[in-house]
């Protein structure tokens, strides 16, 4: 029997996959519907209501229709949410008093890929617990059949759907509570063509910034193509172009956002993460592997410590809650403010960041002269077809990085992982030599390389596979 651990579906950050294949189907959508709301039902919630979101993929309509027939078929009023960011989707959940919400998006993959976050009534994640509960329903649901093989629910009983009518302003008013007013900042804003291509422009004109707005023409494909947070050069080419004083750039689904300073330098998640916890005054903030070690000592300088957990906002979530802490975050520019939000928000974080630096009456340009970090090397390893779980295990890639490790010393760090949504293996190197750098990561890949042509194909989606070991 499978365990928590065993999840076949969920990964890292809900089921994703290529849309149109398994597990990211019609069919599969329209059986998680069901089995949300059964799971639901099972809590004692009979008429229980989900709001469901989604991006701009060609593939997200499609999704949130079979997820939403899932629901109502099984019983489950939904409040159809329309294009949003993935935080407006955990806000609106609390606000409006549902009992789960639903986004479909694949965040930062490309438009090809889809996947499917679930939220609690919190707002939060679900847990992986929680995942394996639905997961167990889903598993038990007769596909042959048009009711799934459970009791038939008819008239009355079925669902209805109803469309949020975003006027209201439940989120808008949610993020500008917690923005600065920033009178005449000349602010670059790249959308990637994603799910915040209309409310982040309208929350920025609110509060007074002067904008040059990019990326911004959804049509379903484009998302994430050669621009927003994967892509930092296209806003860093927009800031110098036209000497604006910041830009702002999000992912897909709008949970992360990256800046650059108005010297064209990125700030990454870390140096955001630094900023906002010394002008909050934290005591402690939470990381993951993949934070810079300059950071952290700098942060320790600060009387600031730094605890590290796996790579996942999730992972972060829960050190959060368990050692009552309000900050944390990932290089990528998913930041956590649990006391102002339940889950990673792009703009948030960006209004956070700015904030921060009008409240301390320092500039972001220097914020980054103040804040060292390591040179560090981030290479994604194709593997193929290969099982990135026994590539990243394999006897080659373990003795290589164990070599690494001791190369670097006390002056460096290695991280090797499987990707929980891409058929990659990840190799992260940071040094503070950087000849030493790049012979360490070149040898680290050549042994993934190597590893993955002797290991056996997966027969697993990338949406569930496990974190990796972390080796520091």
């Amino acid at each position: 029997m499978r365990g928590v651990n065993e999840r076949r579906y969920f990964g890292t950050d809900g089921v994703r996959g290529r849309a149109g294949e398994a597990p990211m189907t019609a069919a599969f959508a329209l059986r998680l519907g069901a089995a949300t709301a059964e799971t639901l039902r099972a809590q004692g919630i009979d008429r229980p209501t989900v709001a469901v979101g989604q991006d701009t993929r060609v593939s997200s309509p499609m999704l949130a229709a079979a997820v939403t027939a899932g629901l109502a078929s099984r019983g489950a009023a939904v409040v159809d949410l329309g294009v949003v960011p993935t935080p407006a989707v955990a806000f609106l959940t609390t606000a409006l008093g549902a009992d789960a919400g639903v986004m479909i998006s694949a965040s930062h993959n490309p438009f090809e890929d889809n996947g499917i976050k679930l939220f609690d009534a919190n707002g939060h994640k679900l847990p992986d617990a929680a995942e394996f509960d639905v997961e167990r329903v889903l598993d038990t649901l007769d596909v042959a059949a048009a009711d799934f093989g459970l009791a038939p629910r008819t008239h009355d009983g079925i669902g209805r759907t109803r469309r949020y009518v975003h006027r209201d302003g439940h989120y808008e008013q949610h993020l500008l509570a917690a923005a600065p007013y920033l009178d005449g900042l000349r602010v670059g804003l790249d959308l990637a063509h994603g799910a915040a291509f209309e409310i982040a422009p309208r929350i920025f004109k609110q509060i007074g910034a002067r904008l040059d707005v990019v990326n911004a023409s959804p049509d379903g494909q484009n998302i994430n193509v050669d621009c927003g947070s994967t892509h930092p050069s296209a806003i860093t080419e927009r800031v110098l172009r036209h000497g604006l004083d910041v830009g702002v750039t999000f992912d897909g689904d709008a949970d992360r956002a990256l800046l650059v300073d108005a010297r064209g330098r990125l700030v990454t998640g870390d140096h955001m993460l630094a900023i906002c916890a010394v002008v909050r005054r934290e005591r402690a903030v939470v990381a993951t592997s993949m934070t810079n070690l300059g950071v952290e000592r700098w942060l320790e300088s600060q009387g600031i410590a730094l605890t590290r957990v796996q790579v996942g906002d999730r992972y972060v979530f829960e050190r959060l809650r368990q050692d009552d802490l309000r900050l944390g975050g990932e290089q990528s520019g998913h930041l956590l403010f649990l006391d102002k939000a339940t889950t990673g928000d792009g703009i948030l974080s960006a209004l956070q960041v700015l904030a921060a630096c009008r409240t301390s009456g320092v500039r972001l340009d220097a914020w980054l002269d103040r804040i060292p970090t390591f040179p560090q090397s981030l290479v994604s390893v194709p593997v193929g077809t290969a099982d990135r779980v026994a590539v990243a295990r394999d006897e080659r890639v373990v003795r290589a990085t164990a070599e690494a490790t001791a190369a670097l010393g006390a002056n460096g760090r290695v991280d090797v992982r499987p990707s929980g949504t891409e058929h990659v293996v990840r190799a992260m190197v940071e040094a503070a030599d950087e000849a030493l750098l790049k012979r360490v990561s070149d040898d680290l890949v050549a042994a993934i390389r190597a590893a993955a042509e002797g290991v056996a194909p997966s027969l697993t989606p990338p949406s569930a596979v496990a974190p990796g070991p972390v080796t520091e």
